[in-house]
């Protein structure tokens, strides 16, 4: 199927890692030209390299989305490099551990500058250019909304929040043509997964346990097929789609767990 993203521009914050990387290379294999949002320009480059030498065409902006006005910096830069954006990838973010028992005000305060206020931020800066457009926005967001983790108040908060927004804006910007989904994660294997589960004890152990309680194949969810669900609700293909938080999770959520080990 073609996904009609040839040369449409769009950002993926925290493209240039894990479950970014994903989108941005499967963007660029359907010929999109994805802007790849991260703090370090180096990594950014390293993934703009792998999608050229592939092929494809991507661009890149070092920013600290923490930061609010780096936020309005990265849609100034697409729009000096393009005079365009046609749609937008919310994903850059962190599970950073701050909990209700051990947190504080101000370690709060941070991860939601961290997880949500630059989701605001970008689709509010990048808003004049979707409407010329009519692009599409995509915010990825984690079960910890749903289900809960324990000690991750503030990442939990702010899926909720994800969510929440995803389904405001896609009120909002109706009357623009906009429209606007969540893919919500559950388990995806990435590097940042990896490093923090060699910091448990019995690290096999516990990637065992957590598999085997996803229904369907006993595995966890891949950057690709988070991507090419992305990618199509991004695309002209899903024209009525819009409001929708879209599990792309094996079943984890919502399934119930005794399917797991069937």
């Amino acid at each position: 199927m073609d996904l009609q993203l040839t040369n449409k521009v769009i950002i993926v914050s925290g493209g240039a890692k894990g479950i970014g990387e994903g989108i941005v290379k499967v963007l660029a294999a359907e010929g999109a030209i994805p802007v790849i949002v991260g703090r370090n320009e180096s990594d950014n480059k390293v993934v703009q390299q792998a999608v050229e030498a592939a092929g494809g065409k991507a661009f890149q902006v070092a920013a600290e989305l923490s930061n609010p006005a780096e936020c309005e910096k990265v849609i100034e830069a697409v729009k000096a490099a393009f005079g365009r954006i046609d749609g937008l990838v919310n994903n850059a973010g962190v599970n950073d551990g701050v909990g209700l028992e051990h947190g504080n005000y101000e370690r709060f305060m941070a991860s939601l500058h961290k997880n949500v206020v630059h989701y605001y931020l970008l689709a509010h800066f990048a808003l004049p250019e979707l409407k010329k457009s009519k692009g599409a926005i995509v915010n990825i967001t984690s079960k910890t909304a749903e289900t809960g983790q324990g000690n991750t108040s503030a990442y939990a908060a702010a899926n909720g929040g994800r969510n929440a927004l995803t389904r405001e804006w896609a009120v909002e910007l109706l009357k623009y043509g906009i429209r606007v989904n969540a893919v919500v994660v559950a388990e995806c294997w990435t590097p940042a997964y990896a490093t923090w589960i060699k910091t448990l004890d019995n690290p096999e152990e516990k990637l065992h346990e957590i598999n085997s309680k996803i229904p369907l194949e006993n595995r966890m969810t891949t950057a690709e097929e988070l991507a090419n669900t992305t990618a199509f609700l991004l695309s002209p293909r899903s024209s009525h789609t819009t409001g929708q938080l879209i599990h792309v999770d094996g079943g984890y959520v919502h399934l119930d767990r005794a399917l797991a080990n069937a």
